[in-house]
């Protein structure tokens, strides 16, 4: 395995499981460049404060990340989001508004909430209420900013659609592929032509949206942060197995097998090599192998990003903080793409009469903000939290992560990219991909993405 994030460790871990059902031996090695493992994912404690560099939770509607916890027998360590205050914001005209009840992601699906916000103008409600007599579209693939626009107009992209989809995947959703990202929407259309009334009849054929059975929420963590994930599957790799710092710089055929050169000298030969690394690293793996593929790979673009962590007195935070965090339209010209409410959401993440805040940065549309210094950018976020939170004292902690060239941007076309590139994989035997360069970002993409290639190497 080359790569120690969450799909290089999924791997790795469900490698291990096969080996043990088939009573197979196995030799493994898992390397990683960085000195630690997780990838993106890191997790702090400090004076009290539980403080997330990365992914702060996976999603429980997607069963993989789940089910991986359950197999670790971890399910108890588990906690789920506090639903009483499960709603976002909208930073607008200088202050926060609700998102309107019963709004998915791109579309109103209740009329009063909707009617009654003051998110959006008269002539934006009208024109989104045009999505019940327009036709369907016929592309196979677009953008998610052309689709908005098409289908609920220009109030509801920039409003609404470019902030969240910034907050998911850093993305300019002019760019965004509809079918790689968010095929739900594209379906709907399809199938019932107005988003809107085909939203609404989802809503009532859900027994309850956004849960993967009765105990879990939409959003899952663990109880000492997404850190105690790779702590658990790195534990259960052989011993010795995970090597990070050891950075592979050459990948090569030897006969029927593979040898890989790392920088620290050491030469490894495998019947079966899993990169799981970013799309652009697996790239210059493989260009004296296949330079279509090392192409292709190169194809998928990256955005960097950047999280602020910061501490307040919660007598000092005029906001009452009802809502998991805020989301910021790029017209309002801010620094900040989004914000959580880390200790609203979640349990044990501050200490007593403290509040946890988290602000992100960058992305496609901010990415020249994240050339300015540590200092600059964790004074920005301060500075926009103080204004849209009302918040009069100094942070009590401040703590800043860089993640860069870390998200992978599915521009249009980007499915058949994959299909191009995973036919390209299949003429190398032994050889396979993972991770969230593919098909899916999230943390349980990831963990399918892994255990996926294990899966495929082990039936070979």
């Amino acid at each position: 395995m080359v790569g120690g994030g969450v799909a290089g460790l999924a791997a790795a871990h469900r490698a291990v499981e096969l080996a043990r059902e088939g009573g197979r031996a196995l030799d493994l090695r898992l390397l990683e460049a960085r000195p630690r493992l997780g990838g993106t994912i890191r997790t702090e404690r400090v004076d009290g404060f539980l403080v997330e560099a990365g992914p702060d939770s996976f999603l429980s509607e997607k069963p993989w990340a789940l089910a991986l916890c359950r197999r670790l027998g971890v399910e108890d360590r588990l906690v789920r989001t506090d639903d009483r205050y499960r709603r976002t914001f909208v930073w607008h005209a200088g202050r926060l508004h609700p998102l309107p009840d019963g709004f998915q992601l791109l579309a109103p699906t209740a009329l009063l909430p909707f009617v009654t916000s003051p998110l959006f103008s008269w002539p934006g409600k009208l024109r989104m209420a045009l999505d019940l007599v327009l036709p369907r579209g016929h592309a196979d693939d677009e953008s998610l900013g052309a689709f908005v626009r098409r289908r609920l107009g220009r109030e509801a992209l920039e409003r609404v659609a470019q902030p969240l989809v910034a907050g998911i995947y850093s993305a300019d959703p002019d760019d965004l592929s509809l079918a790689a990202t968010m095929p739900r929407f594209l379906e709907v259309e399809r199938r019932q032509r107005s988003l809107i009334l085909g939203l609404r009849q989802a809503l009532r054929g859900a027994a309850q949206p956004g849960t993967s059975g009765a105990r879990w929420s939409l959003f899952v963590t663990f109880a000492g942060g997404m850190g105690e994930l790779v702590d658990l599957l790195a534990a259960r790799l052989p011993a010795g197995a995970a090597r990070p710092g050891h950075r592979v710089t050459e990948l090569a055929r030897a006969g029927a097998a593979w040898r890989l050169r790392t920088a620290e000298g050491p030469v490894l030969e495998a019947d079966h090599v899993i990169l799981a690394t970013e799309a652009h690293a697996a790239a210059r793996l493989v260009r004296h192998l296949d330079p279509s593929l090392a192409a292709l790979l190169g194809e998928i673009v990256y955005a960097s990003a950047a999280t602020v962590s910061l501490g307040f007195r919660r007598a000092d935070v005029s906001h009452p903080l009802d809502g998991f965090g805020f989301v910021v339209p790029r017209t309002e010209g801010k620094a900040l793409l989004a914000a959580t409410f880390s200790s609203v959401k979640y349990p044990g993440r501050a200490p007593g009469d403290h509040v946890l805040l988290r602000g992100f940065l960058g992305g496609m549309l901010g990415r020249r903000l994240l050339d300015e210094e540590d200092d600059r950018l964790v004074g920005r976020v301060r500075d926009e939290l103080h204004e849209a939170l009302g918040i009069r004292g100094e942070p009590v902690l401040a703590r800043l992560s860089r993640a860069p060239v870390s998200m992978p941007q599915y521009h249009v076309g980007h499915l058949a990219r994959v299909e191009a590139i995973e036919r390209a994989v299949a003429g190398l035997p032994g050889l396979g991909l993972a991770g969230s360069a593919y098909r899916g970002v999230g943390i349980a993409d990831c963990v399918r993405s892994g255990e996926a290639a294990a899966e495929r190497a082990f039936a070979r």
